[in-house]
């Protein structure tokens, strides 16, 4: 496929491309991991293949080489349409590219085997992590320079959300992987206690404010208009709803240690700043969807913009209960449950998946020459979308009945103080819910495969066909 005479679509190409490779290998290590939890014995005498071993693979696959591709892809693409500008070095975007699936590979390897910091989201060792952070900054240096060598006066607003995820990400992983090696496979956190906790979900929360929102806002703001065909909603709304989200989401993760060692003014502070958090999620989340007034009956026939408006829905959701959930007395029921889990999932699969999804779909046509949004099917894209919406519904409803009846088990007394069920009784009435977070995963899965197909027939189908489909 020859490159594009005026962008480097080759990297955009890619990553794209690897965007479906691994998320398919990141929700099928997920179907595995939850097929584990509902039937034990499909836990094996083999060490790395344990839910122990693969849960860390699972989130890091998923978030990091999908959602990461997705990112990199879509951004790479947009600064050059916005800026009207070629990436700045060939060079430095292959070094991104490979650098990243190197450390993606690199993980799949050490995970399993045990190799891990323990720590959330940053569980790769520290030769991984200076990998990284070299893989970021040419990152970062390949997309701000674009931005900098600009054609354009303006700087469209979803290229202040990646360059806010790309810089505000540099720091959480450089201060929370600050370690001591031991061994070239082990090494402990300079931080202790209470402090490396705090530090740990300032890095944790804010993967998932910066890396798993402020990124895929961005793509929100490019993509849904334009496979509406509408413009902006609010331009000025969409500037106000970035300074608001930047200046408040790095306040937010104490609230995952609530009724911990941290002092009780940082639980508080993590608590309000969460609650402040819902006015600029909202924000966003309105801004994008009446991008389409006008347009309403588009949802009728455009697959692809079902995916990104039905994502935005999910993104309502999920960032009106994360802050319902940062509230103590809400919080001291639903920690430690599956309701959490429910979140995480409402957030990952409706949020990040399907707006990633619905902007492949837009994307990869383009990069194989073809006119935006002109896949091999229009039908499978439709089927995707219901198996994506139908999965990720089954997997949220089932993990918030689950969590709530674990948390009610769980604090329920008999008169004379003693507790009224034992952790293995909750465990054993769990489980018709994890029968159903299964069903659900596996059917996401499946709409995963189903993308592959269209992806693979619409490389297959070539340039030469843009006439033709249109």
């Amino acid at each position: 496929m020859p490159d594009h005479p005026e962008y480097n679509y080759k990297v955009v190409r890619q990553f794209a491309v690897m965007t479906v490779v691994w998320g398919i290998v990141g929700m099928l290590v997920g179907v595995i991991i939850a097929a584990q939890l509902t039937w034990p014995q499909l836990n094996p005498p083999l060490e790395w293949f344990h839910f122990g071993r693969l849960r860390p693979l699972h989130t890091n696959a998923v978030i990091f080489a999908f959602g990461g591709c997705a990112l990199f892809s879509t951004s790479l693409f947009i600064v050059q349409r916005t800026c009207q500008v070629r990436l700045i070095s060939d060079f430095l975007a292959s070094f991104v590219f490979w650098g990243w699936q190197l450390v993606i590979v690199l993980a799949a390897i050490t995970l399993p085997l045990g190799y891990t910091t323990s720590k959330e989201y940053a569980e790769l060792e520290w030769p991984i992590d200076i990998l990284i952070t070299v893989v970021w900054v040419a990152y970062a240096i390949l997309y701000l320079g674009t931005i900098m060598k600009r054609k354009t006066r303006h700087i469209y607003v979803a290229n202040w959300f990646f360059a806010a995820f790309i810089v505000s990400i540099a720091i959480l992983h450089i201060f929370n992987s600050l370690e001591i090696p031991v061994t070239l496979t082990k090494s402990y956190s300079i931080y202790a206690g209470a402090v490396d906790a705090m530090v740990q979900w300032w890095y944790g929360h804010n993967a998932v404010g910066f890396f798993l929102t402020a990124g895929f806002l961005g793509m929100m703001y490019y993509f849904v208009p334009k496979q509406a065909g509408r413009p902006v909603y609010s331009y000025r709304l969409s500037v106000v709803h970035f300074w608001a989200l930047i200046a408040v989401y790095v306040w937010a993760g104490p609230h995952h240690l609530h009724f911990t060692a941290l002092p009780d003014w940082a639980q508080s502070l993590g608590m309000v700043m969460s609650l402040i958090l819902l006015a600029p999620s909202w924000g966003g989340m309105i801004n994008g969807i009446m991008t389409l007034s006008g347009a309403w009956d588009k949802l009728r026939t455009d697959p692809i913009l079902k995916f990104l408006i039905v994502s935005l829905s999910f993104y309502g959701m999920s960032t009106f209960e994360g802050p319902m959930m940062s509230i103590k007395s809400v919080n001291s029921l639903s920690h430690y449950t599956d309701w959490t889990i429910g979140h995480v999932h409402s957030g990952a699969l409706g949020w990040v998946a399907m707006i990633s999804i619905g902007s492949m779909y837009h994307l990869i046509p383009i990069m194989f020459g073809r006119k935006p949004g002109s896949m091999y099917s229009e039908r499978l894209i439709d089927i995707h979308f219901w198996l994506s919406t139908i999965g990720t519904v089954l997997y949220i409803a089932s993990m918030w009945v689950n969590g709530l009846m674990q948390g009610l088990m769980w604090r329920a007394v008999n008169n004379d103080g003693t507790l009224t069920y034992s952790f293995a009784e909750a465990v054993e009435a769990s489980f018709p819910g994890y029968v159903v977070r299964f069903i659900g995963g596996s059917i996401f899965f499946a709409g995963m495969l189903v993308m592959a197909y269209n992806v693979w027939m619409t490389t297959k189908m070539g340039p030469e066909a843009v006439e033709e489909v249109a």
